[in-house]
């Protein structure tokens, strides 16, 4: 049951930026977004009831809830989907893997925890990964290319802020299906004013190729990859849960060339490796941990 959890959130979280892209730009992405973490909100509320969890929040854990979800399952979406749409999904997949550095460095930051050099190790192949990537695309790279990829780190930072608090709600035993339920319920206020204010248009599209991404990213990618990630945190634990992500790149590289958004190159792959591996290293035990 675990093998086959572990597999399932690593291949629908590897293919979320592939998602995005077939969704498309029916609505705006700041609509879109609002429609998924709707969606995605209403589901969590129902499990919180379904469990009968007594909802107890102390005042000071709120501001963390909140931010867990602004920074988790609003900004860095947002931020993602933007960069998704004016770079390449393999490019945003290989940008957003690098968490698996940035976490654990902002943790050090501001939980005052130890940084192992393997996260610097694993860092620099990550960077590296994203140079050699780029590399055959010198020649035709516009500013929007340039601004997706930027957008794509700004939000993988944001979500490793959105990690810190996280883990931090965690610490103070906060029930992490009420966190995800209230996360869920802050990026759902904050998307519903900013796509007011920005005068976004609340459509409904017909194209079936929307509902088919919207319904995977807030279902699947959303709601049951969470409750699965949840459970794989309580049976293996969370570094060996987390190993997932060294799998991102691979997925996401092999899924964009398949719908034709990349193309195979030896570029390609020897970044997809470079990322593997940095992610690989970074997530690796210490002999301390061992």
């Amino acid at each position: 049951m675990n093998r086959m959890m572990y597999i399932f959130c690593m291949l629908i979280w590897g293919l979320n930026f592939i998602a995005v892209k077939i969704q498309g730009t029916d609505a705006s992405l700041e609509i879109s977004l609002l429609y998924r973490s709707a969606i995605a909100f209403c589901l969590f509320l129902g499990l919180l009831f379904f469990q009968k969890k007594t909802v107890k929040v102390k005042n000071g854990d709120w501001l963390t809830l909140i931010g867990f979800g602004f920074c988790n399952f609003a900004i860095s979406y947002l931020l993602l989907y933007y960069g998704t749409i004016l770079a390449t999904s393999a490019l945003v997949t290989l940008i957003f893997s690098m968490k698996v550095v940035t976490t654990p460095i902002l943790i050090g930051l501001f939980l005052k925890k130890k940084i192992d050099l393997k996260i610097y190790i694993g860092g620099a192949l990550g960077i590296l990964s994203v140079i050699v990537i780029l590399i055959p695309e010198l020649d035709t790279i516009n500013a929007d290319f340039m601004t997706g990829a930027l957008l794509a780190i700004i939000g993988t930072l944001i979500t490793s802020l959105g990690d810190v608090f996280s883990l931090y709600n965690s610490e103070k035993n906060i029930n992490p299906v009420l966190a995800n339920t209230i996360g869920m319920f802050s990026a759902v206020v904050f998307l519903l004013i900013f796509s007011t204010i920005s005068g976004q248009k609340f459509v409904i599209p017909t194209t079936i190729s929307y509902w088919i991404g919207l319904l995977y990213l807030a279902i699947l990618a959303s709601f049951v990859a969470w409750l699965f990630y949840l459970n794989l945190v309580k049976n293996i634990g969370a570094s060996e849960s987390s190993y997932m992500v060294a799998g991102f790149p691979a997925i996401g590289g092999i899924a964009s060339v398949c719908i034709g958004e990349s193309k195979l190159s030896l570029y390609l792959i020897f970044g997809i490796v470079l990322a593997v591996l940095g992610a690989y290293i970074a997530l690796s035990k210490s002999e301390k941990e061992a």
